[in-house]
C-alpha cells in the first residue's frame, strides 16, 4: 500500500469532520502497513483547542499500543501540521510524517517554520508533503466557501434596512416571467455599509453538469440604467446549459437591491468599489465580464484591478467615458430627457424599443420602482457620466483605457444592437479600437439599446467563442 492509499483514508476522516461542522482535516496512524488509529478535527465539538486531527490520532494510537512512544509509526494528515501538532509528533518519536496540503498561515513543516528540520532536537522524523495536495485543498476550499455562503445567508435573514434607504417589497417581484432563480443577498461589504445588495449566483464552480468536461467559466453580468439583473434572463440559461457559473448583481438603487433615498449617494467611485469588493467576496475566477450601458462604464474599469481573475470580455452597447473626449449627441439627448421627465415610465421605454416583449416582461422593469422615492438611482446615473477630465470616474476610466489598449490578454467578443440611438454602432466602433484583440462585432440589425432582449443568439455565439 502506498502513501496515496493512506492519505485517502485521512481524507475520509476529513470529510467526516466537515459533515459535523469542523474544519475538514483528517489523520491516520500506520504501523507496519496497518492502520492502528484515526483522527479528525474536533475542537468545536469538544471545546478543546488541542483536538486537532493529528493529536486525536496520536492519542488513539498511544492507547492502542499502550505506549506514548510511537517509534515505528507513520502519521498521514491532510493538512500541514501546526507547531503544536508538529511538537507532539516529535515527542511521540514518529518514524515518518506525510501531509497533503500546505498551510501558508500556520504550517510548521516548511510553510512558516520547519520544526522537523531542527537538528538540535533529540529525535528526527522523516517528512513528506504534497501527497494528494489538490484533493486536500479542494476539500478545505469547499468547506470555507460553503461557510461564507452560510454566513451570508444568515446575514440575509437579518439585513436591517438603513434609515436612509428603501427596499422594494418582495411582492413586487412575484410572478416575473422567465426569472426563476434564487435571490441572494450580501450586506457585509465595507462599501455597502449595511445596504443590502441582491445578486444571482447560479451553478457554483464545483457543481457538476453531465457531459460537460471543460473548465468552468464565471459569466459576471453587469446591467445598466434603468435595468437590473432581469435584463440577462435570456442569456443566463445558455451559459448555464454550457456548464458555466453565472453571477448577476443588481447595482445599489436597482432591482432587488436597497435604494438610498438621496440622489447624492450615487457616485461612480462608490458603485465601482462595491463591485470590486463583490468580486473579491465571492472569489470569482475565470471571469467572462459581460457588460452593457452602465455595466460597461463601471465594469470596464474592474479587470485592471485584478487581471488574473478575468479571462474574457463580452461587451454590448456601452462606452468607456474618460472625460477627455466629448459625449455623444445621443447620450446628451438621453440625459436631457431624464432631467425633464424624472418619473418616466421604464416599462414604456422597454416596450418602445422592443416590440417583441410581452406587457408582463416590460412591467418587470418597473417592478423595482413602485414610487418616486425608489428612483434616486434613475435620476442620478445620467448625471454621473464623467464629462470632464476631473469628474469622478474619469481618471480611473483613462487608466482602464490604457489597460485595454496595451495590457489586456484575454479574449474579447463584441455584440451591438444597431438600432440604439445612444450607444449604437458609431460608439461601439470607437470602443472596438480601444479593446486589444477585439474582432469585428456581431451586429444585430433589429436590436436596440437593450440588446440583451435578443440575448439568446448572442449568448450562444459567446459560449462558442470563449470555448476556443
Amino acid at each position: 500500500m502506498d502513501d496515496a492509499f493512506f492519505m485517502q483514508l485521512a481524507l475520509a476522516q476529513a470529510r467526516e469532520a466537515a459533515a459535523v461542522g469542523e474544519v475538514p482535516v483528517g489523520a491516520v496512524v500506520v504501523r507496519h502497513g496497518e492502520v492502528i488509529a484515526t483522527g479528525r478535527n474536533a475542537p468545536v465539538d469538544g471545546n478543546d483547542p488541542t483536538a486537532h486531527a493529528e493529536i486525536v490520532a496520536l492519542r488513539a494510537a498511544a492507547q492502542a499500543l499502550g505506549n506514548y512512544r510511537l517509534d515505528e509509526c507513520e502519521l498521514f494528515v491532510t493538512l500541514e501540521p501546526c507547531a503544536m501538532c508538529s511538537g507532539a509528533m516529535l515527542h511521540a518519536r514518529l518514524q515518518r510524517v506525510v501531509f497533503g496540503a500546505a498551510d501558508p498561515k500556520t504550517g510548521a513543516a516548511g510553510s512558516v517554520i520547519n520544526l522537523f528540520a531542527q537538528t538540535q532536537l533529540n529525535h528526527q522524523t522523516t517528512l513528506l508533503g504534497g501527497v494528494l495536495a489538490q484533493e486536500s485543498t479542494d476539500l478545505l476550499q469547499d468547506f470555507f466557501r460553503q461557510r461564507r455562503a452560510d454566513k451570508r445567508e444568515e446575514a440575509r435573514q437579518a439585513h436591517p434596512l438603513r434609515d436612509d434607504a428603501l427596499r422594494t417589497p418582495d411582492a413586487a417581484f412575484e410572478g416575473l416571467p422567465d426569472y426563476p432563480w434564487q435571490p441572494r443577498y450580501i450586506s457585509d461589504l465595507p462599501a455597502l455599509a449595511g445596504l443590502r445588495m441582491h445578486y444571482l449566483d447560479e451553478l457554483k464552480a464545483d457543481d457538476k453538469v453531465p457531459g460537460v468536461s471543460h473548465q468552468s467559466l464565471t459569466y459576471l453580468c453587469l446591467h445598466g440604467n434603468p435595468a437590473w439583473s432581469y435584463l440577462y434572463r435570456k442569456m443566463i440559461p445558455v451559459f448555464l446549459q454550457a456548464g458555466h457559473r453565472v453571477v448577476a448583481p443588481d447595482l445599489i438603487g436597482f432591482g432587488k437591491s436597497d435604494k438610498p433615498k438621496k440622489d447624492s449617494f450615487h457616485t461612480f467611485s462608490a458603485h465601482r468599489q462595491v463591485l470590486l469588493e463583490l468580486v473579491d467576496a465571492l472569489d470569482l475566477r475565470n471571469i467572462v465580464l459581460v457588460v452593457q450601458d452602465w455595466g460597461g462604464l463601471l465594469g470596464l474599469t474592474l479587470p485592471m484591478a485584478a487581471p488574473q481573475r478575468y479571462t474574457g470580455l463580452l461587451v454590448m452597447n456601452t462606452m468607456l467615458v474618460t472625460g477627455d473626449e466629448p459625449l455623444s449627441p445621443g447620450f446628451k439627448a438621453w440625459r436631457e430627457m431624464c432631467a425633464k421627465n424624472p418619473e418616466f415610465d421604464v416599462a414604456r421605454l422597454f416596450a418602445r424599443g422592443n416590440p417583441q416583449m410581452s406587457p408582463e416582461e416590460c412591467a418587470a422593469y418597473n417592478a423595482p420602482f413602485p414610487d418616486k422615492g425608489h428612483r434616486a438611482a434613475l435620476r442620478a446615473f445620467p448625471q454621473m457620466v464623467p464629462e470632464s477630465e476631473d469628474a469622478d470616474g474619469a481618471a480611473i476610466s483613462r487608466q482602464a483605457r490604457e489597460f485595454w489598449q496595451s495590457r489586456w490578454t484575454g479574449q474579447t467578443f463584441m455584440a451591438v444592437g444597431a438600432q440604439d440611438p445612444v450607444l449604437g454602432l458609431p460608439v461601439m466602433r470607437a470602443l472596438q479600437g480601444i479593446l486589444r484583440g477585439c474582432d469585428a462585432p456581431l451586429v444585430l440589425e433589429h436590436a436596440g439599446h437593450f440588446v440583451q432582449e435578443h440575448g439568446e443568439p448572442i449568448a450562444r455565439h459567446a459560449v462558442g467563442f470563449f470555448k476556443r
